[in-house]
């Protein structure tokens, strides 16, 4: 049995709102917040970057491990704003976690689904034995120009998710890919912010790929959306994940415990993994999560979990240590948006 033995999730604590960064740009408020479905966003403090949210997210995942972290031979860490362009995070991660020195690091980039990438490749190496457990992260301070679309929902958070074979939370039941050359969105090596297509990033771009994997997984699986308990997906704003649920035929119901992004908007390569951590959360023995994430450029990957017995005992670590993703979202301080511009160094 392969899958989730334990996962920590940090969001951090500053929140700005959507109409303080409207308003900044004389822009109408209500018009904004109700086009995204969004009315605030996580911003890092001014010490914060991908690697330190990577640190806080393993922390939570390595804490709530029963053996001795020397055991984790892998660690993948997935983001799109590595604040070295030549030198590992993957490694700081690991040096600052006390994983040891025996284990394979390497730091991924596809856009917002770096993060599920490590957790695939971590799943093969497992499943062939060729290592115990390892951990897959995705963490971002998510990059936004000033007056572009994109400031809007831009966030920031990490979520870390320690794989393995032994006490299992969330067996890993199948998974799958859907990848295809649609640059919807892009950065050049050297320029500070990203730049989009616009429009283009929905129907060629995130429906076409996420509905793609999600419709391979269902065949591969022999499922249909009535099977399954839970759903996850990217979520770059609030609108595309309630979108692409209803299309595939997946409830309300089923896709509400996954939507973080309501609360704290996109943080690229956790948005996916925090809607699942967010779920796990909630979930049951016996619960099946349906989860397809979404990375620019462009692909999806999709997985179906099974939820263990193992799951109150990860729960009640996380919230005994106030780690719940409703206590982290709860926690919260309000900047405006000169205070916003300070901390992520725009001024």
């Amino acid at each position: 049995m392969t899958g989730i033995i334990s996962y920590g999730t940090y969001i951090p604590v500053y929140r700005v709102t959507l109409s303080d960064i409207a308003r900044a740009w004389e822009k109408n408020e209500k018009e904004i917040v109700t086009s995204l479905g969004i009315s605030e966003k996580s911003v890092p403090g001014v010490d914060e970057d991908a690697v330190t949210i990577a640190i806080e997210a393993g922390i939570g995942a390595v804490g709530a491990f029963d053996k001795n972290p020397n055991c984790i031979e892998g660690l993948f860490v997935g983001s799109e704003s590595h604040p070295y362009a030549v030198n590992p995070t993957s490694t700081i991660v690991g040096e600052l976690l006390g994983i040891g020195n025996n284990y394979l690091a390497s730091d991924l980039e596809f856009a917002c689904k770096a993060g599920t990438a490590g957790m695939q490749a971590l799943a093969g190496l497992i499943a062939s034995g060729q290592i115990p457990c390892g951990l897959a992260i995705g963490a971002d301070t998510a990059q936004g120009k000033p007056h572009d679309a994109l400031e809007y929902t831009s966030s920031a958070g990490g979520a870390a998710f320690l794989m393995g074979r032994e006490k299992v939370c969330a067996q890993l039941v199948a998974y799958t890919s859907y990848s295809s050359d649609t640059p919807d969105f892009w950065r050049r090596d050297g320029i500070r912010y990203p730049s989009h297509a616009g429009r283009f990033t929905g129907e060629p771009a995130y429906f076409a790929h996420t509905m793609g994997a999600a419709q391979r997984l269902f065949k591969k699986v022999k499922s249909k959306p009535q099977d399954i308990t839970h759903c996850v997906f990217h979520m770059p704003n609030a609108k595309f994940p309630r979108d692409v649920a209803r299309r595939l035929g997946f409830t309300q119901s089923q896709l509400e415990p996954s939507l973080t992004v309501d609360a704290i908007g996109n943080p690229y390569s956790a948005s996916a993994l925090l809607g699942f951590a967010a779920t796990l959360d909630h979930a049951k023995s016996g619960d099946t999560i349906f989860m397809v994430s979404y990375g620019s450029g462009a692909g999806s990957d999709a997985f179906l979990w099974k939820v263990t017995k193992e799951i109150s005992v990860i729960q009640r670590y996380r919230a005994m240590h106030k780690q719940l993703l409703r206590q982290q979202i709860a926690k919260k301080l309000y900047i405006d948006y000169i205070g916003y511009l300070k901390k992520t160094h725009k001024i």
